[in-house]
């Protein structure tokens, strides 16, 4: 027999829709070179977050290209926050708007905010969301494989010289490279 189901309890049902507060937008896009301050960047806000909903975050991570040593990258700061009830938004994200971040998007199963400058980008999702391993397992997979992190960096490049509607567009565009590379990461894993 299998392992016993988790019963997940919720304060509420989550929402049903995506909300992008502020609709659509259309911003410039473009790869920086690594910068090496990212990482202290990301610290500033890591203590920021911890400081705003302290243990409700489960774990705080940097994630994105600017957590990839070397890769070349939109110079935005992704930050993953996990918490245990996505739907208990008083936890969380009350908190981080009081602290100055600004919400941009709702949806089922994930929350976002960034910074007024649009420079960081913080994604909250529940501690056992798939999402969020996938994540981390993209990000310490590029850490150590270079040719899947050219790989990802060439496509990148292509796909910044492209005229997209906007930033989901974009990252659409890169699901087929990036789903080939995690599932290279998971043949290692398997493999060891």
């Amino acid at each position: 027999m299998g392992e016993p189901r988790k019963i997940r309890m919720r304060r509420r049902d989550d929402v049903t829709a995506v909300e992008f507060v502020g609709g659509v937008e259309k911003r410039e896009l473009f790869l920086a070179e690594y910068d090496p301050t990212w990482g202290s960047q990301y610290a500033v806000h890591e203590a920021r977050v911890r400081d705003a909903v302290g243990s409700t975050a489960v774990a705080v991570d940097h994630i994105g290209s600017t957590s990839v040593p070397g890769l070349a990258a939109k110079p935005i700061i992704d930050i993953l926050v996990t918490v245990a009830d996505i739907t208990a938004e008083e936890d969380y994200l009350e908190p981080l708007v009081a602290s100055g971040y600004v919400l941009r998007v709702r949806e089922p199963g994930h929350r976002m905010v960034r910074t007024e400058q649009r420079d960081v980008h913080i994604h909250i999702l529940e501690l056992d969301d798939p999402a969020a391993g996938d994540y981390l397992l993209l990000r310490d997979h590029l850490r150590i494989d270079q040719a899947d992190r050219q790989l990802y960096e060439a496509t990148k490049r292509d796909l910044t010289r492209r005229d997209w509607p906007d930033m989901n567009a974009y990252a659409d565009a890169k699901t087929a490279v990036i789903e080939t590379i995690k599932g290279r990461a998971r043949s290692r894993l398997a493999t060891g």
